[in-house]
């Protein structure tokens, strides 16, 4: 039987749908899509969350006054510089105080010599009262003026003693090792001891981080620092290189009943002057270390009507949907208590699409933690 024209170009009308139904019947067969990823053992530390805010604050601070007054005759540093203890910052004119050592010297000199000749004259009429030619009232006379004299002699040995510390006062040197603030007295000027401020000098190597964690993580802080130092880590806007490390070493002894808060305190060595006095940080305070903790993209915990589950792709490209228990969660990264093994593939997006026991297709996402399944 012959075949028109017409009668072709009708059955291949026909014939194209069908194919076209054909390859749709393929696509569904392939399942949705989703994106996966590998559960991994691996350790995790236990940290503060969310991380507090804390304070960098000098370990020490110092106010230098001058102990004498007088003329500030030389400053011997540059605003901002680091010095070290014992370090000469400023001179204050000595003369007047070598002039009050010298006079306090002269004094002595002068009442010492009157010691001698009353030391000698007391023994003179001591021998004359032994022979009876004075009378008891004339001896306790010399007496009183030679025990008056050994006091005066005291007070100017005293008096040089002052004088001598004045004249060491005159040189104003760094009680500690730190960095100098701005001045606040300048050569020339007169200052009054003690009420003149001179300069500031912070202590910054090393330096306390202050910040407060809810009351609920003190038996635990306790704990952990019973046996070893716990690690302090601090970040802060525009910072470069890696964060400063440190360790805490202060703990409050009382709870903020306000806020319920206890303070704690962290030390850094602050080496490279990261860390500036006033500065806010982000703190990270870790507690402890999970090891070998079962692992999984946060994303692909979901929350059912009956608790947490997790769709888990099984070797024939099927998906169970397995319960599990949830622990702590690290950059993006939960623990898996319970229910999940290491290795196992888990899908981390496209779980709207599924139902237990559905076939997926599984897309690469590009993140290396995720892969294809089995």
């Amino acid at each position: 039987m012959k075949i028109s024209a017409h009668h072709f170009l009708l059955i291949a009308a026909l014939l194209v749908p069908a194919a076209g139904c054909s390859r749709a019947v393929k696509r569904e067969a392939a399942g949705p899509p989703v994106l996966v990823a590998k559960a991994v053992a691996t350790n995790v530390p236990v940290q503060i969350d969310p991380p507090p805010v804390g304070h960098v604050m000098a370990i020490a601070t110092v106010t230098v006054h001058s102990q004498i007054g007088g003329i500030i005759s030389a400053v011997n540093f540059q605003e901002g510089q680091e010095v070290k203890k014992g370090d000469l910052l400023f001179s204050i004119d000595p003369r007047p105080s070598q002039a009050a050592l010298d006079s306090a010297r002269a004094s002595l000199e002068r009442d010492q010599a009157q010691l001698n000749y009353a030391r000698i004259s007391f023994e003179r009429e001591q021998k004359l009262f032994d022979q009876k030619l004075i009378s008891r009232d004339e001896l306790d006379t010399n007496q009183a003026s030679l025990d008056a004299l050994l006091g005066t002699v005291l007070v100017d040995k005293a008096a040089i003693t002052n004088a001598l510390l004045n004249l060491e006062f005159c040189e104003i040197r760094s009680p500690i090792d730190g960095k100098t603030g701005g001045l606040q007295a300048y050569a020339g000027n007169v200052v009054k001891a003690p009420d003149d401020v001179l300069l500031t000098i912070n202590q910054i190597h090393p330096i306390y981080v202050e910040f407060a964690v809810p009351e609920q993580y003190l038996p635990e802080i306790k704990k952990q620092m019973a046996g070893r130092a716990l690690a302090v880590q601090v970040s802060f806007e525009n910072m470069s290189g890696p964060p400063p490390q440190g360790e805490l070493t202060f703990v409050d002894n009382t709870v903020d009943m306000t806020t319920g808060t206890i303070g704690l305190k962290a030390t850094f060595p602050n080496e490279n002057n990261s860390l500036w006095p006033g500065q806010f940080a982000q703190v990270v305070l870790t507690l402890s270390e999970l090891t070998d903790a079962v692992v999984v993209p946060s994303q692909a915990v979901q929350v059912g009507q009956t608790g947490q589950f997790i769709y888990v792709v099984k070797a024939d490209g099927t998906v169970e949907m397995r319960p599990v228990e949830t622990g702590i969660t690290f950059k993006n990264e939960t623990v898996v208590q319970s229910g999940l093994k290491a290795d196992e593939t888990v899908v981390t997006d496209g779980q709207l699409r599924l139902a237990p026991g559905a076939k997926v297709t599984v897309k690469n996402s590009g993140s290396a933690s995720n892969t294809n399944a089995p």
